[in-house]
């Protein structure tokens, strides 16, 4: 599993996914500031990644407080900073109000068990992510047959967690039972994640990976080359509907034409129940230079308008099943996946 994100020595350290698979580059962010930025500009992504970024941001910067007079405000500070970073995915949020329950539990301690309690907290949320990635994928490893080939988008493995995977953590436990598989991996426009990502991580475990670019789709789901789909998520709506990165809704309509099975990989906490569907899911747009350059070079006429929805939303009628680490829900969603919340929470 490869080292997305660790806290060590009072700093929060993650690698720079901007610069995979070229170099392997390590950011050392030693307040919650940094953090912050580390979200905003991608050093870090995928939604449970900055969701246990968030949790060690907000760690990191009641750790770097001196006085415990005014914490109220100083955390209250620290918490909007990082809930401003990226809009879309729920885990950063799911994360953030986990932390404020702690500080809330902790508030009347002395300073020093606060911070512990904090620090203590955001690691359990880190430990809590890998061990479900896990989950998701015993559950979801029986849906895939020896000799079958997968096509993902984006990157919703290892280093879009903080460890193993949501929807790669299916592809890995499936090869690691033994399935003769293989994966196409799209590149992912604008930055590329396919690509750089998704690609990088399986070369390194030996998974069979064929890389396309985006528009070949629908060409090899015609030529019966792709035997299902299965994606993450950053935000999915209590119906079932699903924002992920754009893109995921084209390949979703593609799937039901050539009737081929499109699954969503994600744990319960990226599940928003106060959202009745999709259309209420908010979608980050973001910098237009990531449509216009590649690698810093300009692809594009400098004054051209662009418009960069980093997300789209597939709804939930193009979706074969949704892979939790409590089971995998099928229609009707909203029904399952509260009972697997349910489940999750009862124990």
């Amino acid at each position: 599993m490869l080292p997305t994100i660790k806290w060590e020595n009072e700093k929060v350290i993650m690698i720079d996914q901007r610069k995979l698979p070229e170099e392997e580059v390590y950011v050392e962010c030693s307040d919650y500031n940094q953090v912050a930025e580390a979200i905003e500009k991608m050093i870090i992504r995928g939604a449970p990644a900055i969701g246990v970024a968030a949790a060690f941001g907000v760690a990191l910067g009641v750790e770097k407080t001196h006085k415990k007079k005014n914490m109220d405000y100083e955390f209250s500070r620290i918490y909007h900073r990082i809930e401003k970073t990226r809009p879309t995915a729920r885990n950063l949020f799911w994360a953030l109000e986990r932390m404020r329950g702690c500080f809330e539990k902790s508030r009347d301690l002395d300073f020093r068990s606060l911070k512990e309690n904090l620090l203590h907290e955001a690691l359990c949320i880190e430990k809590e992510d890998v061990d479900t990635n896990m989950k998701i994928g015993f559950w979801g490893k029986e849906l895939i047959k020896d000799g079958q080939c997968i096509l993902t988008h984006c990157n919703a493995g290892a280093l879009a967690t903080a460890g193993y995977g949501t929807a790669l953590g299916i592809i890995r436990s499936a090869f690691e039972e033994g399935k003769n598989i293989r994966v196409y991996a799209d590149e992912t426009r604008p930055l590329l994640q396919g690509a750089r990502l998704t690609c990088w991580e399986l070369e390194k475990d030996g998974i069979p990976v064929i890389l396309i670019v985006d528009n070949m789709v629908g060409y090899f789901m015609k030529q019966r080359e792709i035997s299902m789909v299965i994606t993450g998520a950053d935000r999915i709506a209590r119906n079932g509907d699903t924002a992920n990165k754009i893109g995921t809704y084209s390949i979703a309509v593609l799937a039901r034409e050539h009737d081929i099975p499109f699954y969503v990989a994600a744990p319960i906490n990226t599940i928003d129940y106060s959202l009745s569907d999709g259309n209420k899911i908010p979608i980050e747009e973001r910098n237009p230079e990531e449509v216009m350059e590649i690698n810093g070079r300009y692809i594009s006429p400098r004054g051209v308008e662009v418009k960069n929805p980093a997300f789209d939303v597939t709804p939930e009628k193009y979706i074969s099943a949704i892979i939790t680490e409590e089971g995998i829900a099928r229609h009707p969603f909203e029904e399952i996946l509260n009972e697997l919340r349910n489940k999750k929470y009862r124990k």
